[in-house]
């Protein structure tokens, strides 16, 4: 489970939108619209659901797990 994320086009930093999934779950939804308040730069934007992506911990840490050792 992790955070579906989009990214502040003020700063460019990746923001939460507080939706709570999993890749495989967020990609078969259908494409919808939304808002969300960022914290940042302390404005709401609003996003398509094709410009977010689900930010997986669990994912993240696997695969750096599994990445080859360079040097």
């Amino acid at each position: 489970m992790g955070m579906v994320m989009v990214k502040c086009p003020q700063t460019g930093h990746a923001i939460p939108t507080g939706i709570k999934t999993d890749s495989e779950s967020f990609g078969r939804r259908a494409v919808f619209f939304s808002r969300t308040r960022c914290p940042i730069c302390r404005t709401d934007h609003a996003w398509f659901a094709r410009e977010a992506w689900v930010d997986e911990p669990a994912t993240r840490t696997a695969n750096w797990r599994l990445a080859p050792e360079y040097g």
